[in-house]
């Protein structure tokens, strides 16, 4: 990353070099003389400690100064990197140097063994708020694929940058090399000049419902519709992967793989990961990185052909219907989910779905999974994936408070009851046994199969050393369609803590 930057900002510089020189003297306020001023007053203010007999370097003070002149200039931030790299060159192998600083200041943590560098979200927020940065790269990004052509090219003009012969993925990136705040960006480099605040309001009304942003309301003002636009995309990574089951998020990231066979590598440039790093929707939860972030992450030529290979509508927003037609794919698993825990292919089969024999008993988790999220539970993944090891894999893990936790664990039988106490009764103690050793309490054990044998539930019943309930899945199903069909539905999750064989009925009564 490091090395990266720098090649990006030495080439930078030496351009601005041949343009500040090559400067001749004349009353027009040109962009080669902006440069110019902004140029000799850094190297003033870096210089002017050497007069004095002390080191040069420049002081706080003087980089607000500087900050202001150039905003005023209009100096944007790959321009200020490349004159400050012009008068104080930065070491082109001083990662280790710029690392022992940063920890030493306290703003990253770095681990030695695992080669990693952590850097807590408060600080990033805190840099995010003096670079002037509104909004994280990513949603930058996203606001920017949504704009026609025309509309790219007028905010590089606005910025004297070059715009002949550049194309819509190049203009992308120049945009967001300059470092220009979002609000900059809505509120004046979006539009012409003789664009009046009545059509300025209107295209950001328009860019709301592009962005399928769920707001209560408008705004009267254009300054208050970029703070309503900026709010709901700084809020909205929680809604966003709750839009998709886990289910759905695996089924999407899996379809996009095998039309985008690099998607992976794009994801890892796209938000600097290590290359050697495998990907999974696990990974890309931890990250922060959600099934919309996925969608814009493709250029909108590229989300058109998913849509014509897969047949999806090209009306409206076409990412929201990628992630609608994946939406209903879980839902129709849902509506068959006691099939589908029988593992009866043939009745999976006759409503559309098709599945091996061998995928059967994922789905049949990450279904339960999406039910659970469904009916208002925490399915904690980030305690599952801290707990589970190669050995010992817990299914589902449903966080009941910050110490309390649900397991629950899955099974399909294909014929019969289900009967195989003694092999679930280890398993489950495993992970009991690993979630104590993280400090958590486990509440309850939670089995979700076809039907249970008289005998599984009788030992179950019996057991000393966990509390272990029993629901049948055709029981889980009647729970999530009581849930659904109340206006203000009355669910715990403790209503699955009683012990022994649940009765399913009465918990959808009691809803």
């Amino acid at each position: 990353m490091y090395s990266k930057e720098w090649e990006v900002i030495n080439s930078r510089a030496k351009e601005l070099k041949s343009t500040i020189e090559s400067i001749v003297d004349s009353d027009s306020f040109s962009d080669e003389k902006r440069l110019a001023i902004y140029y000799a007053c850094y190297k003033e203010a870096f210089s002017n400690d050497e007069r004095i007999n002390r080191e040069a370097k420049i002081s706080n003070e003087e980089r607000g100064i500087l900050n202001v002149l150039a905003k005023k200039l209009d100096v944007t931030a790959d321009d200020q990197a490349g004159i400050e790299h012009l008068v104080e060159t930065i070491p082109m192998n001083g990662v280790q140097e710029a690392l022992n600083e940063l920890r030493e200041i306290g703003l990253i943590f770095v681990s030695r063994k695992r080669q990693t560098v952590y850097v807590p979200d408060e600080i990033v927020s805190l840099l995010h708020r003096l670079q002037g940065k509104e909004l994280a790269d990513k949603h930058q990004l996203r606001i920017l694929r949504t704009f026609s052509d025309a509309e790219l090219s007028i905010i590089l003009k606005n910025h004297r940058k070059k715009i002949r012969g550049i194309d819509r993925k190049e203009k992308i990136l120049n945009i967001m090399r300059l470092g220009i705040s979002t609000t900059q960006l809505l509120q004046t480099d979006l539009y012409s000049a003789d664009t009046s605040l009545n059509e300025r309001k209107e295209r950001l009304k328009v860019l709301i419902h592009d962005l399928d942003l769920s707001l209560d309301k408008l705004g009267t003002t254009l300054e208050e519709r970029i703070t309503l636009i900026l709010n709901s995309l700084n809020t909205c990574t929680e809604e966003e992967f709750n839009s998709l089951s886990a289910t759905g998020f695996k089924e999407l990231f899996s379809t996009l793989q095998n039309h985008f066979p690099k998607l992976s590598d794009v994801l890892k440039n796209e938000f600097e990961l290590e290359p050697n790093e495998e990907l999974d929707v696990e990974k890309l939860r931890a990250l922060s990185i959600t099934p919309y972030d996925i969608l814009y992450m493709l250029s909108n030529d590229e989300v058109k052909k998913v849509c014509e290979s897969m047949g999806i509508k090209k009306r409206g927003n076409l990412r929201l219907n990628i992630l609608n037609s994946f939406a209903d794919a879980t839902d129709k698993l849902i509506d068959n989910y006691h099939a589908l825990a029988k593992r009866d292919l043939a009745s999976l089969k006759s409503e559309g779905i098709e599945i091996s024999e061998s995928d059967v008993g994922v789905k049949f988790e990450e279904v339960t999974k999406a039910i659970f999220e469904q009916l208002g539970m925490l399915v904690d993944e980030d305690l599952r994936r801290l707990i589970n090891t190669a050995k010992d894999k817990a299914d589902v893990l449903i966080s009941l408070s910050e110490d309390d936790v649900i397991i629950s664990e899955t099974k399909t039988c294909k014929n019969g009851d289900f009967a195989k106490y003694s092999t679930t009764s280890r398993q489950v103690k495993a992970y009991v046994n690993r979630c104590e050793q993280a400090g958590k309490r486990v509440a309850q054990v939670l089995i979700v199969a076809p039907t249970f044998s008289n005998d599984f539930v009788e030992s179950a019943e019996m057991d000393t050393e966990v509390n272990i309930s029993l629901l049948e899945a055709e029981g889980l199903k009647l729970i999530l369609d009581a849930y659904k069909s109340r206006r203000n539905p009355k669910f715990s999750a403790k209503l699955f803590t009683k012990g022994g064989l649940l009765k399913a009925d009465l918990i959808a009564k009691n809803i």
